[in-house]
């Protein structure tokens, strides 16, 4: 790998952790949670239920760890846990309608943030040009 190679992979990294702080800091509901607990409501809202093992893998933390997000999330009332149908030991999990909209509520301070900021700060061919980027990133994302 070549200088202009590492360059250019930092100058990508820096400037989409710094767009990722400032969407952070642009939803006020989103301040409410840490960055796990957001992308856990997140995974919940996409998948509809899930364990809280599963959940533990995709977050890549502690079923402890897991347990004491879901713990805090229920004291909130914005899960709820039911027994399997299959397996009456394995409890799932699924948002509850306050949970569904806090995590849709902190995504729209956030789109509606970015969509003002796209339309404030860039022309036509800037927008273009990033909207063809989105493909590739999304590659860059799904590599292991």
């Amino acid at each position: 790998m070549d200088s202009q190679d590492i360059q250019f992979a930092t100058d990508l990294r820096n400037v989409i952790t710094r767009l990722i702080k400032k969407l952070r800091k642009k939803s006020v509901t989103g301040l409410q949670f840490s960055l796990t607990e957001r992308s856990t409501l997140g995974l919940l809202l996409q998948h509809g239920q899930l364990l809280p093992s599963e959940l533990a893998a995709m977050e890549k933390i502690t079923n402890q760890s897991m347990s004491q997000i879901l713990n805090h999330f229920l004291e909130d009332g914005l899960i709820i846990r039911t027994a399997s149908e299959t397996d009456k030991r394995k409890v799932i999990i699924s948002l509850t309608e306050l949970g569904r909209q806090k995590i849709t509520q902190v995504r729209n301070e956030r789109d509606e943030w970015l969509s003002d900021a796209i339309k404030e700060t860039l022309n036509a061919e800037e927008k273009e040009l990033i909207s063809k980027a989105i493909g590739p990133l999304t590659k860059l994302v799904d590599y292991e």
